[in-house]
């Protein structure tokens, strides 16, 4: 599977982002619908969790007759340990209707603050700290959800080190929701 170049309101607007998007910035985002599969994994499923989620959601997304918006996205609610709470989907062009694990979610709008990361996902992990000092460093409080926008996807003949995975993570802030109360993203 091939993602878009593209997403509105989470993956920069041109193929190749600029050196600026490597740095930690904040932008305002507004809300993007997704049709999404959401469970709680344990972090040794999540490459079997991502697959079967995908899959499951291109299919769903083109009975259904929607379109698909931009590249893969997965949503990260509150702090991984063993397990992790998440969703994984796409953007897409209006309400999916539940359809057995797929069901409609939603990227919030508000501040986000973000960088591109270059590399394979088990370097993440340095580029989620350097976002959170800065963050920190910058005064600014993060909410309980993260997502990852995933700009190239791993293939077998790719070099790891040239994926890019953008890492938007919600601020708590004036007329931005802290993510405590959000129904939108109840479990199921």
């Amino acid at each position: 599977m091939t993602p878009d170049p593209g997403t509105p309101s989470t993956t920069p607007r041109s193929p190749m982002p600029s050196p600026e998007a490597f740095v930690p910035h904040v932008r305002d985002v507004g809300p993007v619908a997704l049709a999404v599969i959401r469970d709680t994994v344990g972090m040794e499923e999540l490459p079997a969790f991502f697959d079967r989620a995908y899959r499951q959601v291109l299919e769903t997304i083109e009975r259904q007759g929607l379109h698909r918006l931009g590249a893969p996205v997965g949503v990260y609610y509150g702090q991984p340990g063993e397990t992790v709470d998440l969703a994984a989907g796409f953007p897409v062009s209006g309400r999916v209707l539940p359809d057995g694990d797929v069901a409609p979610g939603e990227l919030p709008g508000g501040r986000v603050a973000e960088m591109i990361h270059r590399g394979s996902y088990d370097t993440l992990a340095a580029s989620y700290q350097k976002l959170e000092d800065w963050m920190r460093e910058q005064g600014h409080t993060a909410a309980p959800i993260v997502w990852e926008t995933y700009l190239t996807m791993p293939t077998p003949e790719g070099n790891p080190d040239d994926m890019l995975t953008q890492l938007s993570w919600l601020l708590v802030g004036p007329g931005t929701p802290s993510g405590d109360d959000d129904e939108r993203h109840q479990r199921r």
